[in-house]
């Protein structure tokens, strides 16, 4: 029996943590929620900034929230090109050593000294979902995606938590190029 599970593309967007939130926006603003993402708790905001790098600004970047503890921005190896920055691939919340940027608010600038990131390829697992499909926390397995621009994406992190809905997240560039829009499933060939 294959093991399927919905893909969905992430497109460049930044968390903020609350000291940023407030010199962007000003002392004590909470984020407005535009929509629920399909991660429990997670939203995407009214809220943008600009982020301006060595070579260009991408004006616009829509904040996710709920605030976290440090800020990341979350980007495409295009993006990463368009600003002047060298691509760092990474796991969420692993930022030490990448990338800075600085941010331009309504009411404030930050210059962050790291925190720019290109996602690396994931799975949410609910812990049900891992037992179902035989992995673990932190795994790391293969997805096949069938159809025209078939392929392998290989090196997929599996995070498994209990707050998690069962989907597997990819940059907008790497849905592109597979061929795929949110929604579609694909099969864990571990």
């Amino acid at each position: 029996m294959k093991k399927q599970l919905p893909i969905a593309l992430s497109n460049r967007h930044i968390h903020l943590s609350q000291e940023h939130l407030d010199i962007l926006f000003g002392e004590g603003y909470e984020l407005t929620k535009l929509r629920d993402l399909s991660q429990p708790g997670q939203y995407a905001c009214e809220e943008k900034v600009d982020v301006v790098g060595p070579k260009n600004t991408i004006k616009g970047v829509r904040i996710l929230g709920p605030v976290r503890s440090s800020t990341q921005f979350e980007l495409s190896v295009a993006d990463a090109f368009t600003l002047g920055v060298k691509p760092v691939i990474r796991n969420s919340g692993d930022i030490k050593g990448t990338p800075g940027a600085k941010l331009v608010g309504p009411k404030g600038e930050v210059e962050l000294e790291e925190g720019l990131i290109v996602a690396a390829r994931h799975i949410h697992m609910h812990t049900k979902d891992a037992e179902e499909f035989g992995v673990k926390d932190k795994d790391i397995v293969s997805i096949k995606v069938d159809g025209d621009r078939g392929l392998i994406f290989n090196n997929v992190l599996v995070r498994v938590s209990d707050s998690f809905q069962l989907e597997m997240h990819v940059d907008i560039e790497e849905g592109n190029a597979a061929g795929v829009k949110n929604g579609d499933l694909v099969e864990l060939i571990k």
